[in-house]
């Protein structure tokens, strides 16, 4: 037999007024601030409710304005276009039978690589930090960069369109390649097949064959290499020393070759300056 709930006593029926009062005080409150604060807002006394109706009023004109142009008009037709089409193109892709291994490639590449990025992440970490400081270090030199890039680009810019009108202009030869080339691959695609699947499991049999002298010779490096460490930093700390000891030397024959370098420039300005640029010199005599 179901036991029947006790009634709630008269503290807590007290308790549950009470918040239920502060609560309705609260919203209350909060009402009264907002039609407080938008009276103060849209009040034509101030002059304030007048102003932001005129702003309001002047931008939805400027906007219907500017979108009733036909620019604006012609923008808009060319974004709803290309919305249709890669709707239309892209909706066959997801039902298509080919997106199901798609798919299951992904999700293979994912699981696999997540341990790899996991264990290089310092790493990248690492080098992100350098990489930036370096961009950082030669910051200066990224406004020559982008207007050596900008130029190159004007100057493709011709040669792709001019490309792009042989090939407009070119279809019907194109159309033609490309059915010959259809016709001629076509009946080579099955015995293609057929050797790559000989030469996957040829490729197989090898890798198998080959993984365990791999393997012997890669442990035999290992030791190697972990008998010659002594030695390997022996020449690495001869290596840094001597440049450190070539650092001066290698300085010194930099300023020299900057003075030089400097002093031909100069020599060969003057050598090419023209005749009227040098100075006069004018003596002036006393009685």
């Amino acid at each position: 037999m179901a036991t029947i709930p006790s009634l709630p006593s008269r503290d807590d029926v007290l308790r549950m007024a009470r918040n239920t009062t502060d609560i309705t005080g609260q919203l209350l409150d909060t009402a009264q601030n907002i039609t407080r604060i938008a009276m103060n807002t849209f009040d034509p006394r101030d002059g304030s409710g007048a102003e932001v109706l005129r702003v309001l009023r002047e931008t939805t004109a400027e906007l219907a304005e500017a979108s009733a142009s036909p620019q604006a008009q012609e923008a808009f037709y060319r974004i709803v276009d290309t919305l249709t089409r890669l709707g239309t193109s892209g909706a066959p892709l997801a039902v298509h039978p080919v997106s199901e291994p798609a798919q299951a490639l992904l999700t293979a590449i994912g699981d696999s690589l997540l341990p790899v990025l996991d264990a290089v992440e310092p790493a990248v970490e690492e080098f992100a930090d350098a990489l930036g400081d370096l961009v950082e270090a030669t910051s200066p030199l990224l406004p020559a960069a982008a207007g050596v890039a900008a130029g190159a680009l004007l100057a493709v810019t011709p040669v792709l369109r001019a490309a792009a009108d042989v090939l407009r202009e070119s279809s019907p030869e194109l159309r033609r390649v490309a059915d010959a080339l259809t016709a001629a691959l076509a009946p080579l695609m099955p015995l293609q097949v057929a050797l790559a699947e000989r030469a996957a499991a040829a490729g197989a049999g090898v890798v198998r064959a080959a993984l365990p002298p791999l393997a012997d010779l890669a442990e035999a490096a290992a030791a190697t290499t972990k008998a010659a460490r002594p030695l390997l930093v022996a020449s690495e700390e001869l290596l840094v020393t001597g440049l450190e000891q070539l650092q001066p030397l290698l300085l010194a024959a930099a300023s020299r070759a900057g003075r030089v370098a400097r002093a031909a420039a100069v020599r060969v300005s003057a050598a090419v300056s023209p005749a009227a640029d040098r100075g006069v010199v004018v003596a002036v005599s006393t009685p």
